[in-house]
């Protein structure tokens, strides 16, 4: 009896697939062929690099490597379990008693990434009967964790705290828990969040108060402590998250908060009760640039020296760098915002061919008519690398009928 021709259940995805490349917005992944630094090399290419989170040059920092390999010889390549079964080492509890102390709090638990630190802490906080109030903007692991929650969403306009009043206002006498949240540094425009206007209204109305602060860690603040030591907020938010991942140089990510916050997720948080922990390379190599970040302010005083100064000459030249229609960027992350989302994946495409990396961002990341290339220039960007990449910028947006 001859079989009958199965038909392939997931054509649905070429189909998708395919309206991406009808629409200019399919993308093939890039590969890294050497370190993650300032001037690398991608598919063979060799081009100035303006797409990474390593905001302070720390994946190549010395002192990260000799921490990293130093632990991977006395502790192995991995730990074995899961935190709450075998997999806590010593190490472990080190990196979170240190990351503690410098953000000024009782206690850190550390997750495997910072999406899963988000989802999984606003997930496990909050039930059916509760509220989440939440920016417009906030990064999608708040948003995939507030869903999880199955509590009740609201949001907000971007940055607006009258609208956060507004919604807190509304369910102040709804029974259940109010969560608050925000990103401290938002990751598409690169704009600073209200954190003070929220904390405020945070204790006005009994809301808990969280803040993700993956873009602000290593970067603002003193010695990059993030957005409550910036608008110095020390105890009057409840919930700080923070990234291993981007500025810290290497992998995971941090809540902070009371002790009884920290021993509640230790028993509900479910990426940490179900994922392997670190290895001890990776808790070693975080541990040693928190070190560097109390030890060399000067990468953070570079940072935004290269950032005052990519910001004023993108502007001079004529980019959109936010700010008409879009929120302005007061951070590192300064993105050109071209508008068409196939014209956007060209710019990039063509920029990449003469020597210089900027990722096409578009819809859904972000809205339509809105698509950009990010950038974020780093501490280890010379002024030479800077001009090139400019030049570079401004010859290609003119053939492009980007720039005037």
């Amino acid at each position: 009896m001859p079989t009958a021709t199965r038909t392939n259940p997931l054509s649905f995805l070429t189909d998708q697939l395919n309206e991406l490349k009808q629409k200019g917005t399919y993308f093939k992944l890039r590969v890294l062929d050497d370190e993650q630094a300032a001037v690398c090399t991608f598919d063979g290419k060799k081009v100035i690099n303006l797409a990474s989170n390593n905001y302070l040059g720390l994946t190549t920092h010395p002192k990260l490597r000799e921490a990293a390999l130093q632990a991977t010889k006395e502790f192995g390549v991995g730990s074995g379990a899961v935190r709450t079964i075998a997999g806590t080492m010593k190490i472990h509890m080190e990196l979170e008693e240190k990351i503690a102390r410098f953000k000024n709090v009782e206690a850190c638990v550390v997750f495997q990434s910072g999406f899963t630190a988000n989802a999984g802490t606003v997930s496990a906080l909050l039930g059916k009967e509760d509220f989440i109030v939440s920016d417009e903007l906030n990064h999608a692991s708040i948003i995939d964790g507030a869903r999880l929650s199955r509590a009740k969403i609201k949001v907000f306009r971007h940055k607006d705290a009258a609208h956060a009043e507004q919604l807190l206002n509304e369910i102040k006498n709804e029974p259940g828990h109010k969560l608050l949240i925000t990103d401290g540094v938002f990751s598409m425009d690169g704009d600073i969040g209200i954190l003070p206007q929220l904390t405020a209204l945070a204790e006005k109305y009994g809301a808990i108060m969280m803040v993700d602060d993956a873009h602000a860690s290593g970067v603002l603040g003193r010695n990059g402590r993030g957005t409550v030591d910036h608008f110095n907020l020390h105890g009057r938010v409840d919930i700080q998250v923070g990234t291993l991942s981007k500025a810290i140089g290497a992998l995971g990510g941090y809540i902070c908060g009371t002790r009884d916050l920290i021993e509640f997720l230790y028993h509900r948080g479910r990426p940490f009760l179900f994922s392997t922990s670190h290895p001890p390379s990776v808790a070693a190599t975080c541990i040693a640039a928190f070190d560097v970040l109390e030890q060399e302010p000067e990468r953070i005083e570079k940072l935004w020296e290269n950032t005052r100064y990519w910001k004023q000459e993108l502007g001079e030249l004529g980019f959109n760098i936010g700010g008409v229609n879009t929120p302005a960027s007061e951070t590192p992350i300064t993105p050109i915002i071209v508008g068409d989302g196939r014209l956007t994946m060209d710019f990039s495409r063509e920029l990449f061919k003469e020597g210089v990396m900027g990722t096409g961002i578009a819809f859904p990341t972000v809205p339509e008519g809105k698509a950009r290339i990010r950038t974020i220039v780093t501490a280890t960007h010379t002024r030479d690398e800077l001009d090139q990449a400019l030049e570079t910028l401004k010859r290609v947006g003119k053939r492009m009928g980007i720039l005037a």
